[in-house]
């Protein structure tokens, strides 16, 4: 092979291989995100203390699989669930050690307890909300990952906090500042571009066409953030609601306080506060719990109420019972939505947000097109009005 093919190669490879190393990083940050705003880890988590060192020292990550991909948890899986006492509640990553009717038995693997022994309840399947990948029984565990995020967000946090004492303007803090931060982050990365390139004096329209912003990166972009948007529409508002159940040998006008044996109802609102119609499926997710009705249809700015209905054991105690709510943006009709659901609670989800954005970007790249945003020298030709055009044009 001559060695200008090979060098051609090389060259093709290494190009390949950035673009590769890019995409996974912004599909990284993205589902870090997506898993700070929708209060779950998304494909990627990290543990913050030693309680489960060796396994995961402070700050490594790992791959996590939602419990709506991957619902079976077995003894020995490395689970994240919402925890009831464990540091105050919140998202506790530990090991399942045993399995009971009451629930699972979790432990950090440097723990010398049970976390039921610590005072944790047995962990319902309704509390689990990821699994960390293991292969061959073994963790995949990506080192520094937590270390290098909660590094970012402190740098992160200063630099708005100095931003906002400088400029006076506290509505630079918070997620919100931060959106801003990096909206102006961007335009000022594409002026400099444009700057720097105008500078350059380039005649060749071959290299005039190689820099700027690719168009199909811009609507892909655009794209996803419509299907995060949406994603967050559907899940942030469900999620599992827990009752606690006090089975008791008197009457009482508490709701959660039940005559041993008998049963009591309360009302399930299901709240749209958005202008599209939404369908909502609520399940039962443990025992002593039913549902009237599992299917809502609720419209927008509306709401809609449900029965649920608590049975309280023949024995006196604590009890907790669970109902998991899922909601799905009615822009597929609802026996679509419906026969989606039955395959798997996913499966709405993947095909409305597909829905939504496989149109935009074939519709942005067609009114865009696929060449460099900055190419001032076909502007011309490629302006949005005379795509529309030619678009119409049999």
């Amino acid at each position: 092979m001559p060695r200008r093919s090979i060098g051609t190669l090389v060259m093709g490879l290494r190009k390949t291989g950035s673009v590769v190393l890019q995409i996974m990083l912004v599909f990284a940050v993205i589902s870090l995100l997506a898993g700070a705003a929708l209060g779950q880890p998304i494909l990627l988590s990290y543990v913050e203390t030693e309680s489960m060192s060796p396994t995961l020292e402070p700050g490594d990550g790992f791959i996590a699989v939602p419990a709506q991909i991957e619902s079976s948890v077995a003894e020995g899986d490395v689970v994240v669930f919402r925890a009831k006492e464990l540091h105050g509640g919140g998202l506790t990553t530990h090991r399942v050690v045993d399995e009971t009717e009451q629930g699972f038995i979790t432990k950090g693997d440097a723990n010398p307890f049970t976390d039921l022994e610590s005072g944790e309840p047995p962990v319902k399947r309704a509390q689990v909300v990821a699994t960390a990948l293991q292969i061959d029984g073994e963790v995949l565990v990506i080192p520094y990952l937590g270390t290098t995020i909660e590094t970012t967000r402190s740098l992160l946090s200063m630099v708005q906090a100095r931003l906002s004492a400088a400029l006076g303007m506290p509505s630079l803090l918070g997620t919100g500042g931060l959106a801003y931060l990096l909206f102006a982050g961007t335009v000022l990365w594409y002026v400099l571009g444009e700057w720097r390139a105008e500078s350059d004096n380039q005649p060749d329209r071959v290299t005039s066409r190689r820099t700027g912003i690719d168009g199909r990166v811009v609507i892909g972009t655009f794209a996803a953030i419509l299907v995060l948007g949406a994603t967050a529409a559907m899940v942030v508002p469900a999620g599992t609601q827990q009752y606690e159940v006090v089975s008791a040998e008197f009457t009482s006008e508490r709701p959660n306080v039940i005559p041993m044996g008998e049963s009591k109802s309360q009302r399930y609102a299901v709240g749209n506060g958005g202008f599209l119609p939404v369908v909502t499926y609520l399940e039962p997710a443990s025992d002593g719990v039913d549902v009237d009705p599992q299917e809502l249809y609720v419209e927008g700015k509306s709401v809609v109420n449900a029965t649920v209905t608590l049975h309280a054991p023949p024995e006196t105690g604590y009890y907790r019972r669970f109902v998991v709510e899922h909601r799905y943006l009615a822009v597929l009709p609802q026996p679509v939505i419906r026969g989606l659901y039955q395959i798997h609670p996913w499966a709405p989800i993947v095909s409305i947000d597909a829905l939504i954005a496989v149109p935009f970007y074939l519709v942005g790249v067609a009114l865009v097109g696929g060449g460099r945003i900055r190419d001032r020298s076909r502007d011309s030709e490629r302006s949005i009005s005379s795509r529309i055009r030619r678009s119409l044009r049999p």
